[in-house]
């Protein structure tokens, strides 16, 4: 309630209230006939007169009279200035000023918040006639009146102004804001029953004596108390209606918002209905609290938002349960289903990898619960591949998955051909585009068995080999980026080790590492500058006792532009790449970007070699420049590089297309 007033206006309005209450009542009474009683009770004298017409209190007019003149020194009875409708069909531009704000606190925000809203901002510039614009300049003037009363000035008075002197018109709205009222006094009743909280509640309400009566200061205060209760366990907190009463002639303001707190509470037990039927303890598992600890509402919402985030629940409705007197707080989960089924397609093309088309199905909830079951195919002019894998997320943790993955897969590179049949089982922790984690980490087992072909360098002649290979892939990463598929900002840091143990005409052990690091940083609005690094080794074996298919390659969209997919480094005597046992790596780039569009110089550099170490001596530069499309599901990348270092059978352009920042 908002009691606007002198020292004794409050009393004025109630009984102004009361008389408006009253007065139809005396209207009644007024007009109401009387009737004399009845001294024929046959019926009436025609010929008696009629009783005088009761005086209703207004008087007749006199028809006589001559018209009434208006009164110049009434606003509403003439425009705002006699040149502003002197040719009402004539259309003129105009320019809008605003005066008197000097004295006006935080006045540029005020001013934003009107041309947001203001009639005369939206159509300044542009023809239009004299009414519209004393129209305008009407409307607008109770605009700014009221977003200074709004900002703690009750006394604002705001009046337009027209000049059309010199056949322009420039309309300025002339406002006298008065004096700031501030508050003289905060209260809140009932905050003491918080006991040990109540000092941070009493924070939490930012709104205290000598600051200034801000109406969107004051709302946003309430709305912070009420959710620094709800962290706090008091989940059946109660925040009454404000009383706020104002003294113009004091100009200050008392402001009086009782509290119930309620005890704190704990989480109690979870129950959930709806699809898809996930149990109670599927949904505990998903939630970041468990039953006995203190009630904390962020933690309700986060789990509302992990359940939509399985991509199985469209909607979800948390009902509180208070029990023993609100000590206690169960949480009555209903679900609504969302799609299940996915079919999804890709298409792309790089230089060296050719056409390469893929299409997925997925049923995401085919194990219940969260259980999902993907079918893959890839078609590509040097690449075919199915595959089936089995994935269930939030496994017996929030956050955890837990996979395996079967598949048959040819490739034919220039580097190598393959045929492949590989299964793959794994625990991992990763992100997503709703809960971008800082930490993910996986740990794996594979079992490869691959028929491949390559080329004996000694003597240029083709082989083809089988290479039974079991590994235990380990990886962890931390990203501080502020998107997954367009950052602006922070770095990554991620490392994969993989132990393997190879059987080809014997036994061969080896390592493979690789560590990933990359780095963003704005430097305006539009661009921003990002670099990578990847270093690269494989220790314990020679590079003929290792797969041509798990070596290491460079060149292409995703490694070193400019050159062909895996065109970098050391080659055979028919010029085709032969991998090697370490790589070093780096690119630097500017994406600049107006509106949904980007451009994006890049320049990057490589080098691969058959040793354990990188050959720092053995530099290949590329540089080109790329076009960015800012699409509602992430950047849609092309990108066109030339290689400074070109080789025989190297192409003078190499292009990429994919989605997604090219790191």
């Amino acid at each position: 309630m908002v009691v606007g007033s002198g020292r004794g206006a409050a009393f004025i309005l109630l009984a102004a209230g009361a008389a408006s209450n009253l007065t139809p009542a005396l209207a009644r009474a007024q007009v109401a006939p009387t009737v004399p009683p009845a001294t024929d009770p046959g019926g009436l004298d025609p010929s008696a007169p009629l009783d005088p017409m009761t005086d209703i209190g207004v008087a007749w007019p006199d028809m006589n009279a001559p018209d009434a003149v208006a009164d110049p020194t009434d606003p509403a009875a003439r425009p705002v200035t006699a040149g502003a409708t002197d040719d009402l069909a004539t259309l003129r531009r105009y320019s809008v000023a605003l005066s008197g704000m000097d004295s006006v606190e935080e006045a540029n925000a005020l001013r934003d918040k009107f041309d947001e809203q203001s009639a005369l901002v939206e159509g300044e510039g542009k023809p239009v006639n004299a009414a519209q614009i004393d129209r305008r300049a009407r409307a607008d003037s109770e605009l700014l009146a009221e977003l200074l009363r709004a900002d703690g000035y009750y006394d604002a008075e705001v009046e337009p102004q027209i000049d059309t002197a010199g056949g322009s018109v420039a309309v300025t709205l002339a406002a006298t804001p008065g004096e700031r009222y501030r508050f003289a006094g905060v209260e809140l009743p009932g905050l003491d029953g918080a006991a040990s909280d109540r000092d941070d509640l009493r924070a939490a309400f930012a709104v205290k004596a000598g600051d200034p009566v801000v109406a969107e200061k004051v709302i946003a205060a309430g709305i912070a108390l009420q959710v620094e209760l709800g962290q706090r366990g008091f989940a059946t907190a109660n925040i009454g209606e404000q009383d706020i009463v104002i003294d113009h002639e004091a100009r200050e303001a008392r402001l009086v918002l009782p509290v119930t707190p309620g005890p704190v509470a704990k989480f109690g037990s979870i129950s959930v209905s709806g699809r898809p039927p996930f149990s109670a303890r599927h949904v505990g598992n998903i939630a970041r609290f468990k039953r006995g600890d203190r009630f904390d509402q962020a933690d309700v919402d986060d789990l509302r938002r992990a359940l939509v985030a399985t991509g199985l629940v469209s909607s979800v409705e948390v009902r509180q349960v208070p029990i023993d007197a609100g000590r206690t707080i169960d949480l009555a989960v209903k679900l609504e289903p969302a799609p299940m089924r996915t079919i999804a397609g890709e298409l792309g093309y790089g230089t060296g990898e050719g056409i390469r088309a893929e299409a997925s199905w997925q049923h995401r909830n085919f194990f219940n619960p969260e259980g999902a079951l993907t079918l893959r195919a890839v078609a590509g002019t040097q690449e075919q591949l199915a595959s089936a894998t089995v994935r269930r997320n939030n496994f017996g943790r929030r956050d955890r998955a837990i996979y395996a993955v079967a598949s048959a897969s040819h490739i034919d590179r220039d580097a190598y051909e393959a045929k492949t049949l590989s299964l793959a089982a794994g625990l991992e922790r990763q992100s997503n585009f709703i809960f971008q984690k800082r930490w993910t980490w996986s740990i794996g087992a594979e079992l490869v068995a691959s028929d491949e072909r390559d080329t004996i360098v000694a003597t240029a002649e083709e082989r083809r080999r089988t290479f039974f290979i079991g590994a235990l892939p380990a990886s962890l990463t931390y990203d501080g980026s502020d998107n997954l598929l367009d950052p602006t900002r922070g770095f990554r840091l991620g490392g994969r080790l993989s132990p393997e143990l190879s059987l080809q005409g014997g036994a061969s052990g080896y390592a493979k590492a690789q560590v990933d690091a990359s780095a963003y940083q704005p430097v305006s609005d539009r661009l921003v500058i990002a670099g990578r690094v990847r270093v690269g080794q494989i220790l314990g074996a020679g590079r003929d006792d290792i797969a041509p298919s798990r070596r290491f390659y460079a060149g292409g969209g995703g490694s070193v532009r400019g050159y062909g997919y895996q065109a970098l480094g050391p080659r055979d005597a028919d010029n085709n790449p032969i991998g090697g046992k370490s790589l070093a790596e780096f690119a630097v780039e500017g994406r600049f970007r107006l509106g949904n569009f980007g451009i994006v110089p890049f320049f990057d550099g490589g080098t691969l070699s058959s040793k354990a170490k990188p050959d720092f001596k053995g530099w290949q530069f590329g540089a080109g420049v790329g076009a960015r499309y800012y699409s509602s599901f992430g950047p849609i990348r092309i990108d066109v590089g030339t290689p400074f270092n070109r080789q025989p059978g190297d192409s003078r352009i190499a292009v990429t297309v994919s989605l997604g920042q090219a790191f």
